[in-house]
């Protein structure tokens, strides 16, 4: 392990990189484990004989191995040394799945509703040919089907012309045929610092570069994203601009004119991800307003109404790259469920969509309220509309967030750690959690009372999360 470590060093000192020596050391132990090299369990070389072989100061390589410590990468235990951590693996719910605990589910509706969903399909169903709908259709909708998009799009968008209107099989297919169209001839996609652990799995099938731009409190630098457009082969702007997964932030209007203005100078595509844009009551001028030749608008339903209903509506930057989309969506899905566009439109129109809407807002804001008094003497981020929070842990405390995550999963709490969320190789001390699901608000506010017990706690539980 030692010779790997030096070897490595040498390689990443050969680059004249500036980067601060311990952090360089965690980043080489990042790279020995996401290249296979560095195995779990492997033991770490002590401290002071790092420290003579790399010509580095004893506090410096301390520094390393807590920094890679903090990112979750290794363990030390007094007496035993450090050595590399075993992935954390998920932890299934008694009987059930696990991505019930590591999705983001939105909150589900009640009796009511729940028979006007009913009721909806059984009119679809008596109406329609259901013959009809188990044919092959044109990718992207029937024009039945598309109005019906314009419909949900015009909610958070001006007027939207049905040549750019595309429906696929939910935003994570359409995010699918986004990279591959986008990044057929290489090139890089700029994202935040912590994004959608979806488009990390999508980009990682595709073989495609993630350039990860630091944040601060109104989302990614542009400066930063300018520098990438200047020095990197960049494809594509990936944003996520309402209620952002995970760390619930809304970019301003000045943010996102910044970030926008770049990529017109540089002719950039953005990727609009706005999965909970209609659950903001508040409008924000989206890129798609901003800059919409160069603006692939995506959103849907899975979020506002339920996961299952796979259906997503695309707004294309022009009739003809709408088209070169299209083709690239039905080499990978031929098709959209007709049978799935149909109960869509069916809830659209009857009015059922914006009820379930409704319901899952005014939730949200019952349910973020009391998360805001339970946990009031810890530090979050929330959006009242949204079903899902942003704990950071207390510093001082040392916790892994990894471990903390599967801990409160044993337990019941849906929350994942920030690593899932990471692109930088640096994730911050933090967890999201979801308040949504088929969780009752009684069991909302029981697992809310579990975090709080356990975070007032650390001793009790530092075994297992320290």
């Amino acid at each position: 392990m030692l010779t790997k470590l030096v070897s490595r060093w040498h390689h990443h000192q050969s680059q004249n990189t500036a980067r601060p020596a311990y952090l360089l050391i965690a980043d080489i132990i990042a790279d020995g484990i996401n290249s296979g090299e560095f195995q779990p369990r492997d033991r770490l070389p002590p401290l002071r004989e790092l420290a003579i072989q790399l010509a580095l100061n004893y506090t410096t390589v301390t520094r390393g191995y807590a920094e890679a410590t903090r990112r979750g990468l290794i363990d030390s235990r007094r007496g035993l040394g450090s050595y590399i951590r075993g992935k954390v693996p998920a932890v299934p719910l008694s009987g059930g799945s696990s991505y019930e605990m590591t999705m983001n589910s939105p909150i589900e509706p009640g009796e009511e509703l729940a028979q006007a969903i009913s009721q909806g399909a059984i009119n679809l169903f008596s109406q329609k040919n259901i013959l009809g709908l188990l044919r092959y259709q044109d990718f992207g909708g029937q024009a039945d089907d598309k109005a019906m998009a314009k419909v949900w799009l015009e909610k958070q968008l001006p007027s939207v012309n049905m040549d750019e209107i595309l429906i696929a099989p939910g935003i994570h297919s359409a995010l699918v045929g986004l990279l591959t169209l986008l990044c057929r001839k290489g090139g890089s996609v700029c994202v935040s610092d912590l994004i959608y652990p979806g488009l990390k799995a999508i980009a990682s099938q595709l073989n495609i570069t993630l350039q990860s731009l630091p944040c601060d409190e109104d989302g990614p630098l542009p400066r930063v994203f300018e520098y990438q457009c200047q020095t990197g082969n960049i494809s594509a702007l990936y944003i996520n601009p309402t209620i952002q997964n995970p760390t619930t932030l809304t970019l301003p209007l000045r943010r996102r004119e910044a970030l926008a203005d770049v990529a017109a100078r540089y002719s950039i595509p953005v990727i609009e991800d706005e999965a909970y844009a209609a659950l903001a009551t508040q409008h924000i001028a989206s890129f798609s307003e901003l800059i919409p030749e160069l603006t692939w608008y995506i959103t849907g339903m899975s979020k506002c109404f339920g996961p299952g209903l796979r259906t997503a509506f695309i707004k294309g930057p022009g009739k003809h790259q709408t088209q070169l989309l299209a083709g690239a969506l039905r080499a990978l899905n031929v098709m959209a469920s007709p049978i799935t566009n149909a109960l869509a439109s069916q809830w659209i129109n009857d009015g059922t969509a914006d009820r379930v809407l409704q319901s899952v807002r005014a939730e949200s804001v019952i349910r973020q309220k009391m998360a805001s008094e339970i946990l009031k003497e810890f530090t979050f981020r929330a959006t009242p509309q949204g079903f899902h929070l942003w704990l950071l842990l207390p510093r001082h405390f040392d916790w892994n967030p990894a471990e903390m995550a599967v801990r409160l999963r044993e337990l019941g709490v849906s929350a994942v750690s920030s690593a899932a969320f990471c692109t930088d190789n640096n994730p911050p001390d933090a967890l999201r959690i979801c308040l949504g699901g088929s969780w009752s608000r009684e069991m909302c506010a029981e697992n809310l009372q579990t975090i709080a017990h356990v975070m007032r706690n650390p001793l009790h539980f530092g075994s297992v999360i320290l």
